[in-house]
Parts: structure tokens; sequence; C-alpha cells
């Protein structure tokens, strides 16, 4: 399953216990799990800066406003906060990617293009630690993560239609 795959990677030291116990010197968290199972105590022994991504809904790991002094970057599934991490941002362009190019199915390479067009939305300009994800509101993102996806349909060959120009000249520049 993906979790013992993320676990060998994440964990080459085979830590065990509980999470206040494997996470001091820890430079990211990311949670997906329930309510306030951090601790301020936990996030002030992770690394310095570390990134938190409390994503419980409605109910994050940890409250942002607790975790911000100790934190270089903070998100949540939220839309009361910055950083709101919501599939909203993916599916109406993968969606309308997948349905542009008639794709047979959705697959990884076109859920990491989605992912990868997310990101592009925000500048190195724009970029900070309190916009490191764009707003499902942004109307960048939608038409960025489409045509990111109807590309990557033709590139592993899912799309049952020939590519529009500008979708051709998208796969030729990823080559």
């Amino acid at each position: 399953p993906a979790w013992e795959w993320l676990a060998e990677r994440g964990n080459r030291e085979r830590q065990t216990g509980s999470l206040s116990e494997v996470i001091a010197g820890a430079d990211v968290f990311i949670g997906l799990s329930a309510p306030n199972v951090l601790a301020v105590e936990d996030v002030r022994r992770m690394a310095p800066d570390p990134i938190v991504l409390a994503m419980a809904n409605p109910l994050p790991e940890i409250a942002p406003e607790i975790a911000e002094p100790y934190v270089a970057v903070m998100a949540t599934g939220r839309s009361d906060y910055p950083n709101q991490v919501n599939n909203l941002l993916a599916f109406p362009g993968v969606f309308r990617g997948a349905l542009d190019a008639r794709a047979r199915c959705i697959d990884e390479g076109m859920m990491l293009a989605a992912a990868h067009a997310i990101a592009g939305v925000i500048s190195q300009a724009e970029l900070s630690a309190e916009y490191i994800v764009p707003s499902v509101f942004d109307p960048r993102v939608v038409e960025a993560v489409s045509k990111a996806v109807e590309a990557a349909a033709f590139a592993s060959n899912v799309a049952r239609k020939a590519p529009a120009d500008d979708i051709a000249a998208t796969i030729a520049t990823q080559g």
C-alpha cells in the first residue's frame, strides 16, 4: 500500500513510537488525520523553521494560531487561513483536461501534471510563507491545470483525440 511506500522512504531510520516521540528534529509534518493531535511542544521540538501541513478538516491537527510562532510555513485544509490545501484546486482542471483529451482514464502522469500546474501558478515574485498554495478562486488555476492534464494525457497515450496546436506545442517542449 501507499503508506508502506511512504514509510520506507520517509522513515529510513525505522523510528517507532508516538507522534510526540518521533517528531523531534523533523523538517516537515504532513497531517491528514484528526484534530489536535499535534501539540505546540511537538512543533517546538521539530527542526528549526519547520513546515507544518495540518490538513485534517474541519479542525486541523494543530491550530495555526498556536503553531505559527514556531514554523516557517503553515498550511491547512481550511479556507479561513492562508495556504488552504483543497482538492478543489485540482479537480475542475483535471476533469476539464481529461474531457478535452477524451482520456480513457486519469493516470498518475496526469495527476502529477496537475500538481505541477498548481505549483506553477504562483510566481517566484508572489511566493511567500503565507502564499505557497494558490487560492481556489484564482482564475489561473483551472486553465493551467486543464492544459497540463490534457498535455499529459497525450504524452501518456491515454487521449483519444488529436491535440490542439497549443497542447501539441506544450507536449513538444516537454519532450
